[in-house]
């Protein structure tokens, strides 16, 4: 058996749910009940939340043959860009997602295929590489080891190393996630968006989404405007437009990009910034927010009414 994104189920013909935008990727789980106890997620080893849960969005269960049939449709091989694994470390799922990989590889050789996991060393992660995985993502999450501490589990120093290891090691293939908004400034979340970038890291950026039966249940999501200065930040780092170093932060929040604004709104004004960040061809539709909310990362292409809102947020919220 195996989990994927009720997004990813309706692409590949295994369900009828009604949405607006579809995965371009798609998103399989492997495993259940983590070994580790992070303070947000639905799958920590105490969290109380349902098993079929990462993030807000729902994981359904199907048989493999199910799922690999599905991926083998040609409408759905022209809506999916690549295949995501995101691995619960459950002790057992690693080697599963392998097989999965193996499977599809020899089905679809040129599919690209990402694993989101916590591989303890270079050799688990050149072994997913052998096996056909063209990146791995070590999730960091947290800017900062003192946010790290209170909101996950297991050692940031050892983390980040693995990820400086692993980026030189196989450059290209490696990435990893951060979470905005959980206890972070946003000095702290730039400046470590901008050491991941130097390094050779890709970042996927997510904002911080509090479920249900977890111990952040109760906890704020971040404020848009924060999340856009953030956003923001991360887009002119990712397409080297701009550095960290040239920002000016007050008490941490971050005031102006050391750009004139017309420079600025040219950067910015295409919307990609707001778009949802990580692989290419990963969109994951709705995983942060409701439909029926002003989306923190846009699954697709912005409108040029949304990109002239987000871009109001964004400037009334720096100092002119």
């Amino acid at each position: 058996m195996i989990r994927c994104s009720a997004g990813t189920a309706k692409v590949l013909g295994l369900n009828n749910i009604k949405t607006d935008a579809l995965p371009t990727t798609a998103y399989l789980m492997v495993g259940e009940h983590c070994k580790f106890n992070c303070a947000f997620c639905a799958q920590a080893r105490q969290s109380k939340s349902r098993t079929d849960l990462l993030s807000r969005v729902v994981w359904p269960e199907f048989h493999e043959h199910e799922v690999l049939q599905g991926l083998q449709i040609p409408e759905a091989q022209r809506g999916l860009q690549r295949v995501c694994f995101q691995v619960v470390q459950d002790g057992k799922a690693l080697e599963e997602a392998k097989s999965f990989v193996k499977t599809i590889k020899n089905e679809s050789p040129d599919m690209p295929i990402c694993v989101s996991a916590g591989p303890r060393s270079l050799a688990e992660i050149e072994d997913l590489l052998k096996h056909g995985v063209d990146r791995v993502s070590l999730a960091l999450d947290a800017a900062t080891p003192q946010v790290f501490a209170q909101a996950k589990d297991g050692s940031w120093e050892s983390r980040y190393r693995l990820l400086l290891e692993a980026a030189g090691k196989f450059p290209g293939h490696i990435g990893t996630h951060l979470i905005v908004g959980l206890g972070e400034t946003e000095e702290d979340m730039v400046k470590i968006i901008q050491d991941m970038y130097d390094k050779g890291i890709t970042v996927a950026l997510f904002a911080f989404t509090p479920v249900k039966g977890t111990r952040m249940e109760k906890a704020k999501k971040p404020d848009l405007d924060h999340y856009r200065r953030v956003q923001a930040a991360h887009y002119l780092i990712r397409q080297n437009y701009a550095r960290s170093d040239e920002f000016v932060f007050r008490t941490g929040k971050l005031v102006s990009f050391g750009l004139p604004f017309d420079q600025l709104w040219d950067y910015l004004s295409k919307g990609e910034a707001f778009q949802t960040s990580g692989c290419s061809g990963c969109n994951r539709p709705y995983y942060n927010e409701s439909p029926r909310e002003e989306l923190y990362n846009y699954p697709r292409p912005l409108t040029p009414e949304e990109v002239k809102r987000c871009w109001q947020e964004l400037v009334a919220s720096l100092d002119k």
